[in-house]
């Protein structure tokens, strides 16, 4: 019997959902007791609406043997909702109050669950490693001020996570998913198709998170690439023409990489050699371009000591 069929409970369309999940209620009941009070500073934006985080879990396709990473899980509405549906969630929560609060939470909630949650306090950037089985997947609704360098540090550090799928603010949504000719690609839209085809996943409005935000929110997601660029150069090489591409993005290529090339006319020779106009903008290439320019970078000569 599968693992699913044991368990037909943990689906988030189960009959006891709407009392192990939060609602707008519970979640400022738990606030009052904690004395929590969401900061912008911190970005914290909590999760209301029990139907939203069904739908994440939905959208992220979480199955029965999924092993989930959630980053900023705050009051655990999502957590919640995740545990249903998963193996096993490990949860990375920054603030001291809220990580010590969390596992109460699941074990009143959602007691029959509690050992397969884990918690990890601790600022995600820093994270190198991760208690239990590797991830499988990676849900979560990312603080707006650190979405972008978050979202890249868990892919990197973590190659086991096979589908993502991030709540963050929309216009963060539409540069991750945007495609080379697109007004708002930039180095988000690259550097995330370094790991994953990126795509767009839904709209989140308002009023499901407590207190509102000023912005309206997206999710969007990233399922790895089962066969990484081809290549000779490393990322860290491919992200440097990157990086020096988009930091004059309104310049040519000849003249935005010709700091890192070391001179203009090195710039235009890589990019004759990788195929690319010298003419052409960052906005217009594609990753593995990105990648064949760094494969011909000018080797750097160095002057005599004189």
């Amino acid at each position: 019997m599968s693992t699913a069929e044991q368990q037909p409970d943990r689906t988030p369309d189960a009959p006891d959902a709407p009392d192990a999940l939060l609602g707008a209620a519970d979640i400022r009941e738990l606030a009052d007791a904690l004395g929590v009070r969401p900061t912008k500073q911190k970005g914290q934006n909590f999760v209301i609406d029990a139907n939203t985080v069904r739908r994440i879990v939905r959208t992220a396709g979480v199955r029965p043997d999924d092993v989930v990473v959630e980053v900023g899980p705050g009051l655990g509405s999502l957590t919640l909702a995740l545990l249903q549906a998963a193996d096993r969630v490990t949860a990375v929560e920054i603030d001291d109050l809220l990580a010590a609060a969390l596992p109460a939470t699941i074990a009143a909630r959602m007691p029959e669950r509690r050992d397969r949650f884990a918690l990890v306090h601790s600022d995600a950037l820093l994270v190198e490693e991760l208690p239990g089985p590797p991830p499988t997947a990676l849900v979560a609704n990312l603080p707006y001020n650190v979405a972008v360098p978050v979202l890249l540090t868990m892919l990197d550090r973590f190659p086991s996570i096979e589908r993502t799928l991030v709540m963050v603010q929309s216009e963060v949504a539409d540069r991750l998913a945007a495609r080379p000719g697109n007004k708002v690609y930039g180095v988000p839209s690259v550097k995330a198709n370094w790991y994953a085809d990126v795509k767009r996943a839904g709209a989140i409005g308002r009023n499901v998170f407590w207190p509102a935000p000023n912005v309206d929110s997206g999710l969007v997601s990233l399922v790895r690439r089962t066969e990484p660029i081809k290549t000779t150069a490393s990322k860290a090489e491919v992200f440097a023409v990157v990086d020096a591409a988009f930091a004059q993005r309104r310049k040519t290529l000849r003249a935005a990489l010709s700091g890192w090339a070391g001179s203009a006319a090195g710039a235009e020779a890589a990019l004759v050699a990788a195929g690319i106009s010298p003419q052409a903008r960052g906005e217009s290439l594609t990753v593995e371009e990105f990648a064949a320019i760094a494969e011909h970078k000018p080797a750097r000569t160095e002057r005599p000591a004189l």
